[in-house]
């Protein structure tokens, strides 16, 4: 009887031996920025990119994590209004995992081109090229952090600091991001968030409010290359009207820690920028 027991007691333990380690990483708190959880045993990669929906997952402990928009075009003005082009160049967001539901963000704009065309003219005006607004975030899970669940939670604050002179906003900004994941399936994943900005206008010298909820649908319709679907709305203090688009973006997972992307953002109306862009996601 006494080998019976031992043998009862050690089954699920050869048996969790002998498979992969690819369920949640965080079964002890043991794990942090000095102490990284093992590689072979990282959660699938969960990117905020590439739309505009974030992800409620953190970067595992002790991993770093790049995602870059290596190119992006924004277009925006239409009809008799004034029109402005702005073209980012590594526009980069490094993260680092800090504990079992915490990562840190610093997101630099290595490169943006801004400029503008008056209504009645045919010529881009008040070209500025250079560095951005650097802006620091931290991200936290409060659920579903395993990724074994079916519904995840986290919270994002930000700042962003007012260095890119004539490129940037020219002001300090701040905002709160609240994103959920829902798995509706192996392959299909809802995504929703609520974003919430003040923000700085730097020719009227004032701050205000901006509300930006969005949804997207993830679909992973092949081992390799999947799709984002996405919704956004916008609205804001200054100029009290909705702005609305809409995103789609293939995705490629070259790798378990590299992964590629490209899309556009479909303006739904004419306060809406409509966007370009491509980009990738590499974790260490």
């Amino acid at each position: 009887m006494k080998h019976l027991f031992w043998l009862a007691y050690l089954l699920p333990v050869i048996g969790y031996a002998q498979t992969p380690a690819k369920t949640s990483p965080y079964d002890s708190a043991h794990f942090s920025w000095r102490k990284p959880v093992p590689r072979n045993r990282l959660r699938e990669l969960q990117p905020d990119r590439p739309g505009i929906t974030e992800s409620p997952f953190t970067v595992d402990a002790g991993h770093a994590q790049l995602e870059v928009d290596g190119l992006r075009l924004l277009n925006s003005g239409s009809g008799n209004d004034d029109k402005t082009r702005e073209l980012h160049a590594a526009y980069t967001m490094l993260k680092l995992g800090l504990s079992r539901r915490t990562d840190v963000q610093l997101e630099v704009p290595i490169y943006s081109i801004a400029k503008q065309r008056p209504a009645g003219t045919d010529e881009w005006q008040e070209r500025h090229a250079g560095f951005g607004d650097v802006t620091l975030r931290v991200k936290h899970n409060f659920l579903g952090d395993d990724q074994d669940g079916k519904l995840a939670m986290a919270v994002i604050g930000y700042v962003r600091l007012p260095t890119g002179g004539p490129v940037g906003d020219g002001g300090t900004e701040y905002g709160v991001v609240l994103p959920i994941d829902v798995e509706l399936s192996d392959q299909i994943n809802l995504e929703a968030q609520l974003e919430t900005d003040l923000n700085y206008d730097r020719e009227q010298a004032t701050r205000y409010l901006g509300l930006m909820p969005s949804a997207a649908l993830e679909w992973d319709f092949a081992k390799k290359v999947g799709v984002v679907i996405e919704g956004v709305t916008q609205w804001n203090t200054e100029q009290r009207r909705w702005q609305a688009s809409t995103n789609i973006a293939p995705i490629f997972k070259v790798t378990d820690n590299f992964q590629l992307d490209f899309g556009t953002h479909i303006a739904l109306n004419r306060l809406s920028d409509h966007q370009y862009f491509v980009g990738f996601t590499l974790r260490r």
